[in-house]
């Protein structure tokens, strides 16, 4: 099975877009038909979600970070897609950071939506651990359905409606079952925010342009933004009634924050500013 799709035609700028944590490339889907019509979109799953599933767990999944930004090189390589603009939501936000860091001339712009540059707090990132590892434990022991009933009652998702709520435990639940989990397991501790190097420095040492969503409703990510805005040449847009996901509960208004920021016609190429 292929491990990304593309919408629009191939002439127009490329726009690449990473899922979060137990998405997968098909969680774009409601944005493409207006996206496709500015954008050659490129939906990606990340390593151990979707249909990207390495038969064995590798020891360079160890790396997480730099394993994923690699993974998402190759495959744009073998399409011959040398510039793009990258967005990137929560888990995806976080690997976008990391790429940009260590591929900025490939970027026209990077987008984050809802992501966590670091924690700076040493006991933060202990106990951060020690919940990864609670999580890793569930995700292989409980039933699909169970574990995704737990992860959608965290705090980061109080915004989500019922209804929302349980059909994305049924559809996530579907293609948990598809593949075996140690995989997504790998990755989810070795992408674990306690284990992430401090990106709060990655705009300050772009050309390209920086932008941040956040939803209107999400007061975690929200106050985060606007710390980071304080330190960093990040543009932090406010997506009103938007919760934690944004594409999910507010497409409109998140494509026509996107269209009114990339400018097809005014490309900028990215490096680090030395």
């Amino acid at each position: 099975m292929p491990t990304l799709t593309r919408y629009g035609e191939t002439i127009l700028p490329t726009l690449v877009l990473l899922h979060g944590f137990l998405g997968t490339k098909a969680d774009w889907l409601p944005l493409m038909p207006k996206l496709s019509q500015h954008f050659h979109c490129v939906c990606l799953d990340l390593v151990g979600h979707g249909d990207n599933q390495p038969s064995l767990p590798a020891p360079e999944m160890e790396e997480g970070f730099s394993f994923c930004v690699q993974d998402i090189i190759a495959r744009l390589d073998r399409l011959n897609i040398s510039q793009f603009h990258l967005y990137g939501y929560s888990l995806g936000g976080r690997i976008a950071l990391h790429l940009a860091k260590t591929h900025p001339q490939r970027l026209l712009s990077l987008l984050l939506e809802s992501c966590h540059p670091g924690l700076k707090d040493p006991q933060e990132k202990a106990a951060r651990t020690q919940n990864d590892a609670h999580w890793a434990e569930r995700l292989l022991k409980l039933s699909s359905m169970d574990f995704l009933s737990l992860w959608y009652q965290q705090t980061v998702f109080a915004q989500m409606n019922q209804s929302c709520r349980e059909s994305t435990i049924t559809m996530r639940a579907s293609m948990l079952d598809k593949h075996p989990k140690h995989i997504l397991k790998e990755m989810y501790l070795a992408t674990s925010l306690a284990r992430q190097a401090s990106m709060w420095d990655v705009p300050a040492m772009l050309s390209c342009e920086c932008h941040f969503f956040a939803g209107s409703q999400d007061t975690k990510f929200h106050t985060l933004a606007q710390e980071w805005q304080l330190h960093s040449p990040i543009l932090v847009h406010s997506i009103r009634g938007a919760g934690h996901n944004i594409h999910q509960s507010t497409p409109a208004a998140l494509i026509a924050a996107i269209l009114a920021l990339l400018a097809p016609e005014l490309p900028h190429h990215c490096h680090i500013n030395i």
